[in-house]
């Protein structure tokens, strides 16, 4: 009986190369984008993606203030948050919540779309939001968006 010539290498947590993404969240719908962002901070991308490991990328959104929901959403999108204490249920819309903090706003969407899991705190970290253009990585995150908002506009990704 021959052995097959070629077998398949199990991926280590120490041949991961990490990359540098730049999303500009500028006119973006903030789902669409979300799950892209989502997608690259666990490495779905890459060919070595196994489930069971941290492989993602960097991520580095901004603009997030200028971020958009399709509809009516904007007036109508509530979230809610609740201390444990009575009367200690807080709701706020989301035309207020990016007013108050863009970046919260951001990071909870994305952390919705991550698997439920002890991986996702360690992706979170590699998220970084920033409300306007400027923002201290410049030189590692040269890479543009995956996603443009042309590709959005004409609904193909």
């Amino acid at each position: 009986m021959k052995k097959p010539s070629q077998s398949t290498k199990a991926q280590k947590q120490g041949d991961t190369i990490r990359q540098w993404h730049l999303i500009n969240l500028e006119q973006q719908i903030l789902g669409r984008v979300t799950s892209e962002i989502a997608r690259l901070l666990q490495g779905k991308h890459k060919v070595g993606y196994v489930s069971y490991l941290d492989v993602g990328d960097h991520v580095v959104a901004i603009n997030a203030a200028k971020v958009k929901l399709s509809g009516n959403k904007s007036q109508t999108k509530v979230y809610s948050r609740y201390s444990g204490f009575p009367g200690g249920q807080k709701r706020i819309v989301f035309a207020q919540a990016i007013k108050r903090n863009p970046q919260e706003v951001i990071r909870h969407a994305v952390s919705g779309m991550l698997p439920k899991n002890k991986l996702r705190a360690q992706r979170l970290t590699r998220l970084y939001i920033y409300k306007d253009e400027k923002h201290p990585y410049e030189s590692m995150a040269k890479a543009k968006s995956p996603i443009t908002s042309k590709d959005t506009a004409a609904g193909k990704k």
